[in-house]
């Protein structure tokens, strides 16, 4: 018999051979089981013995070889993996990493190596490819062309999915921005609206079984930000790399590396139900910072007059209002937004800043990225995409007092547009600069990459809400969906808390706002931001109730632990944050019915509770609560309304 079995190996090519390794989390619950077969690389993931991936292929396409196909295996290494971090600017402060990790060595047809790695944790999976230089090989500049990831989800999966738009379309051709209507619940069928696929992060519910979430993190100047295609009924959703137009069509669509180099991370978090997507820290787990801090960067709350009084506010005056409005809130920064260097000029953003400082406020600025991606009016322009105009522009900028940027109208995930962000980020941090970014990429595990980051927009924002009556009726499920998918992987300048009941500034024409004053106080703790926008207007401080303007002076932005306690993707929301000592705990409804629930919330057993919700007309009122006999609260929501407890 064993003879038989030697000749039989003999004759048959390794790399028709199937091997296969399985990786489980230090839970034993999550497996992961990655297999060669027919020279072909795929792997397969399972939660508490229920498939939630299906097998699903693994490869990539390079000038260093094709990693696709003609694959045999060489070894595979496996080890523990505990990591310990700290971290200011997320959903919490502290994180205790475990995991168990896979290497399995791959060797092509032309005799060249591909390492798979797999981190997996009690509910999240992260991988990337590792493309090795081997001795006697001359080779060190490689590009990526494409890869044959794919992610294949159960029959019965539905799914929550933003479209990636065609490029340079939109306002001054500034898309792709992140910017698209998220659908919900939709069959994984359905064609993307513009025929490009969806952008990350996906999320999805897999029927009675459970949630996934899928994303990637670590995504630097040494590579492209990627996106899933349509649904293929074969092959599931698959890896894609940036559209050509993308940029103005400068640059290449596919990632220049130099061996050795490994891709970013791939990440999937599963869970049976909501907690593990809203709680996870896998897109910063794999991740270490690029460089220290130069300074230590203030959290905080920022007014911003363009939001409602628009263009035409970017004036040294109303400027001034709305500093004294951040002074009189107690808040730390204002945003001075576009058209600045023209309509107020330099030395009087001097003098602006000035007196910001002498009324306890540090100013932001907006900034044009560039000037040749787009067709973006809005000044300043070319002093953020060279070097020697971030220094010259940030020297002026220190030595002024400014505390921040805001940088708007980038070009898509081709790799010269993410060494800008790269390049803006760490030329910022030498002159102690916080950064937002608007019109921009999904941020991918930059929170922990840089320390200076911190926001980004990429989502479908307030702004929205402004111009357009349809959007500001989708304000709720936008609020009650992001919890779960955008920005459950990474901070998101959602662009405000608004207070007034209308889109103008006399606060009594053009369309209606169509939610709550609680649901926006309550939205300025679900969305998370280390530097929120608080986009109170002067009008407020005499039009609001006293317990509304307490209230929206004292939210903190940065949270020491984020608890899911209820809700589901677009219908309503219940979230959980620390701050310190304190627990603060919102919830948010976007149907359209009163909705009743009974909370368990253990953190705030044994103290004295307020809580906060909506009363006539609309505005906020305190009641009191107690918990009954079986240890829990009992909250109502108003359609589109919302609620604090603290």
């Amino acid at each position: 018999m064993k003879t038989k079995l030697l000749l039989l190996l003999m004759f048959c090519p390794l790399a028709a051979l199937a091997v296969q390794r399985e990786v489980k989390s230090p839970d034993g619950k999550m497996a992961v089981v990655v297999k060669v077969e027919n020279g072909k690389a795929y792997y397969r993931v399972t939660y508490d013995g229920i498939e939630m991936l299906m097998t699903s292929r693994l490869g990539l396409k390079s000038t260093y070889g094709d990693f696709a196909k003609g694959l045999s295996f060489v070894e595979a290494v496996e080890e523990r993996v505990e990591k310990h971090y700290d971290i200011s600017r997320t959903k919490t402060s502290h994180v205790d990493f475990h995991a168990n990790r896979l290497d399995m060595t791959l060797q092509n047809e032309q005799g060249r190596h591909m390492v798979l790695t797999f981190l997996v944790a009690n509910h999240d999976v992260a991988f990337q490819y590792t493309l090795l230089r081997q001795e006697g090989n001359e080779m060190r500049s490689v590009i990526i062309k494409e890869e044959e990831t794919a992610f294949r989800l159960p029959s019965e999966t539905t799914a929550f999915l933003s479209p990636q738009s065609d490029p340079m379309i939109g306002f001054a051709q500034t898309k792709p921005s992140y910017e698209e209507v998220y659908s919900a619940d939709a069959p994984m069928t359905t064609k993307s609206h513009y025929g490009h696929g969806y952008v990350f992060p996906a999320l999805f519910h897999v029927g009675q079984k459970g949630w996934v979430l899928i994303s990637e993190t670590g995504v630097t100047s040494s590579y492209v930000g990627a996106h899933l295609s349509d649904y293929d009924q074969d092959d599931g959703y698959e890896i894609e790399y940036p559209m050509e137009g993308e940029n103005n069509g400068f640059g290449s669509t596919s990632a220049s590396v130099a061996l050795p180099a490994s891709t970013p991370w791939r990440t999937i978090t599963i869970g049976r139900d909501l907690k593990p997507i809203v709680e996870t820290t896998i897109p910063f787990d794999p991740l270490s910072p690029l460089y220290e801090p130069s300074q230590q960067y203030q959290p905080g709350r920022y007014t911003w007059s363009w939001l409602i009084w628009q263009d035409q506010s970017c004036n040294y005056d109303d400027q001034v209002t709305f500093i004294d409005l951040a002074a009189k809130m107690g808040y730390e920064y204002c945003l001075v937004d576009a058209w600045w260097d023209t309509n107020i000029g330099r030395d009087r953003i001097a003098e602006l800043s000035r007196y910001a400082q002498q009324k306890g406020v540090s100013l932001l600025l907006w900034y044009n990225s560039n000037g040749h991606a787009n067709n973006a009016p809005q000044g300043p322009f070319n002093c953020m995409d060279t070097n020697l105009a971030r220094e010259r522009e940030m020297e002026w900028m220190k030595r002024i007092g400014i505390k921040g940027i805001k940088v708007d109208f980038f070009g898509g995930d081709k790799q010269q547009t993410l060494a800008l962000y790269e390049d803006i980020l760490s030329d910022a941090n030498k002159y102690g600069l916080q950064c937002i970014f608007h019109g921009c990429t999904l941020p991918r595990g930059w929170e922990r990459l840089f320390p200076n980051y911190v926001a980004s927009e990429a989502v479908l924002a307030s702004e929205n809400v402004f111009f357009d009556p349809v959007a500001a009726k989708r304000e709720a499920f936008d609020l009650t969906l992001h919890p779960f998918c955008r920005n459950a992987v990474a901070s998101m300048d959602w662009g405000g808390t608004m207070m007034n009941r209308y889109m103008s500034k006399d606060n009594k024409s053009r369309h209606p706002r169509m939610t709550t004053d609680m649901f926006e106080i309550a939205s300025a703790i679900t969305v998370q931001t280390s530097v929120q926008c608080m986009a109170v207007q002067p009008n407020n401080l005499t039009e609001l109730p006293q317990t509304e303007l307490d209230l929206l002076k004292s939210l903190p932005t940065t949270w020491d632990e984020t608890r899911y306690i209820d809700g589901y993707p677009g219908k309503f929301v219940v979230l959980a944050r620390r701050h310190g000592n304190r627990w603060y705990v919102a919830g948010l409804n976007a149907e359209p019915d009163v909705k009743k629930l009974s909370l368990d919330l253990p953190m705030l057993k044994g103290q004295t509770i307020r809580y906060w919700t909506d009363g006539p007309e609309k505005y906020a009122q305190e009641e009191k609560v107690k918990y009954d006999t079986k240890g829990r609260i009992q909250v109502t929501m108003q359609p589109s309304g919302g609620f604090i407890l603290k």
